[in-house]
């Protein structure tokens, strides 16, 4: 069939057939129009077995009806449901655990819970390193697994032990409160960070795990991988959910030990269910060392930095193989460095840094420093001594490094947005908790308002991938609908409203508080709403981009990268919040965050928070403008 009269057939096609299930059939083989054989093979379904490089439990190449797919993606999203559901229900209420049994300050107990997060997302680096050199996703995840559950264990003891936790107050005043021991802070700080620890292998695994049971050579599992992603994070709020409502309640009303057992029991329950599905998944082999290679670049392209590039970049080094000499890995198309770099910033370079006159400005030159890790030497020409990466890399060794700086910007833009998330297990706690929360003899725990973030990404995400795609789809031609970035983009906006409500609201408190009336909490479940659909837009964009964009043997570290921004933003929230409140409170005044908020001005640092991710928007609009996408072979 010529290509004529297959679009001739998919037009005529198109209007005989408009249930969704022959539109997303029409819209794989649209994306698949790669070229004629493509298509023949897509229609008549001749390849059985995945081409990703991926292998079945055996070591052989898996079978697509057998393995993989759908099929084996819910006993994955068993085991993350399950896993976050074990990891908010002590995360969600830890600051108030830290207020009532540890008898810390408002600001102490804010600040340890933002160190513990950040740490939760910087562990993943370790995991995600383990992951891709040596272990694979697989193993990872079961080993970290262990040292999760036993993290949970020792804080579930830890709370229920008399010895291993402080007396009650005796009395309403804070000096009438014992502090917790040497001892107990160990013992509960001990299980606190082995939890961390133990989410460092899970986190940035799980989510590629999944996603690598999706043929990204196969258009019609590639389209599929992208709805993973919104399942994906669906189950997360799943366990976020019960988290919010059930345990808390369980927590505040019976009893923190049984509060700790009830996810100590349902993070075995997760393991057991990763287990279960072994049979059905595909699995990546590590392609060795990410670092030992970036490494590799550098130091081929210093030994050659006196050699030229050739004009023709065909003549860079790379294997003739299918498949790159990285395990597990596609190639990658060559890029320039400095063709995106925004024109005002060449304009500063080529008027402070210039070479002689006979060479190009020297940014321009740097820019394409790393390709001359895969310029052929004479020597090398000769000799054919093609096997030393120290000396010489392949262009997709190359790019692999290119990818990562090209990522840098996005990352760093994030970093706003997970400083005004992290307010929601921190000062909008806090906040709830100056509110009137009486129904009748029922005190809402404050900490279960995150129920209403939860249940607005239950609801949104359905609706995202449902009818908002399909939607968005017909205007912008874009199979997702939008792009990663785009949606990032609306995550960003929508994190600066729900801060900007909180601010409001606060505003609005104090005024009642000063005549002696206590604001109702529910008034703080637009802010909660706003931030659950803005966590719909940017997680799950960012979850998906780092996947997409990553190369193929560095997922693993690429996801944990984008873990580690949401670590950074907890720490720099911390820091911010440590900040305001010592100066805020400078000549003995109460400050902006006291212990008790009726005294101070919680409502001026949302305000800040505001202020610093309005500048970030149009930042981050100018870095997606021009960021160069990876296209892989």
């Amino acid at each position: 069939m010529s290509s004529s009269n297959l679009f001739a057939f998919l037009n005529s096609f198109k209007m005989v057939n408009s249930n969704e299930e022959d539109e997303r059939r029409i819209l794989d083989v649209e994306e698949s129009l790669l070229t004629q054989e493509e298509v023949n093979n897509h229609l008549t379904g001749l390849s059985s077995t995945a081409e990703d490089g991926s292998i079945d439990i055996y070591g052989n190449p898996p079978s697509k009806k057998k393995t993989g797919n759908w099929k084996a993606c819910p006993f994955i999203l068993g085991n993350e449901c399950c896993e976050r559901l074990a990891y908010y229900g002590i995360a969600k209420n830890l600051i108030t655990y830290y207020t009532s049994e540890l008898h810390e300050s408002n600001v102490s107990a804010a600040s340890d819970v933002m160190i513990w997060q950040g740490t939760c997302y910087i562990t993943p680096l370790i995991g995600a390193v383990i992951a891709d050199s040596y272990w694979g996703r697989y193993w990872t995840i079961a080993s970290f697994s262990a040292i999760y559950f036993i993290g949970m264990a020792l804080l579930t003891l830890s709370a229920s032990l008399p010895v291993l936790k402080p007396a009650a107050c005796a009395g309403v005043a804070a000096a009438l409160c014992s502090p917790a021991t040497t001892v107990q802070y160990a013992v509960f700080f001990t299980g606190l960070y082995l939890i961390a620890l133990g989410t460092g292998g899970i986190k940035p695994c799980v989510s590629s795990f999944g996603a690598d049971q999706f043929d990204d050579t196969d258009p019609r599992e590639r389209v599929r991988k992208a709805s993973f992603f919104n399942w994906f994070y669906f189950s997360i709020n799943i366990g976020s959910f019960i988290s919010s409502t059930l345990l808390v309640w369980v927590q505040e009303n019976v009893g923190w030990g049984l509060g700790f057992l009830i996810p100590t029991v349902f993070m075995g329950v997760s393991i057991a269910s990763f287990f279960i599905g072994t049979p059905l998944y595909r699995f990546q082999k590590p392609g060795g060392s990410p670092i030992t290679r970036v490494c590799q670049v550098l130091v081929a392209a210093y030994r050659k930095l006196k050699l030229n590039l050739p004009e023709d970049i065909s003549f860079l080094y790379e294997t003739r193989e299918k498949n790159s000499m990285i395990a597990g890995s596609r190639k990658i198309q060559h890029t320039d460095g400095y063709k995106k770099i925004p024109v005002p910033f060449q304009f500063l370079i080529l008027s402070f840094w210039k070479c002689s006159s006979e060479h190009k400005p020297l940014f321009l030159y740097l820019c394409r420093f790393l390709d001359k890790a895969a310029v052929i030497s004479e020597y090398e020409s000769k000799s054919g001594a093609f096997s030393n990466p120290w000396k010489l890399c392949t262009v997709t060794q190359v790019e692999e490094v290119k990818t990562l700086i090209r990522m840098f910007p996005i990352w760093a833009s994030g970093i706003v947005y997970s400083v005004l998330y992290s307010q929601i297990s921190t000062l909008f706690v806090q906040q709830g908790r100056s509110m009137n929360r009486i129904i009748r003899s029922f005190e809402i725990p404050p900490a279960s308002f995150g129920v209403f973030d939860t249940l607005i990404v239950l609801i949104s995400i359905p609706i995202y991938d449902r009818f908002l795609v399909p939607f968005v789809r017909r205007f912008t031609g874009i199979p997702k609908g939008l792009t990663d970035l785009q949606r990032m983009g609306i995550g960003l906006f929508l994190s600066v409203l729900s801060i900007a409500a909180a601010a409001i609201v606060e505003t609005v408190r104090l005024q009642l508080a000063q005549d002696f009336v206590a604001m109702s909490i529910f008034w703080q479940i637009p802010q909660y709403i706003l931030m659950g659909i803005a966590e719909v837009f940017f997680f799950i964009g960012r979850v998906e981009f780092f996947y997409d964009e990553s190369p193929d043997a560095m997922r693993s570290v690429c996801s944990a990268l984008a873990l580690l921004n949401t670590a950074v933003g907890s720490y720099l929230s911390s820091l911010i919040l440590t900040l305001v409140a010592y100066f805020t409170a400078l000549g003995g005044k109460d400050g902006w965050v006291p212990d008790d908020l009726n005294k101070g001005h919680l409502d001026y640092f949302f305000w800040l928070l505001v202020s610093l991710g309005l500048v970030n928007i149009p930042v981050y609009a100018l870095i997606c403008v021009k960021h160069t996408k990876k296209k892989a072979l």
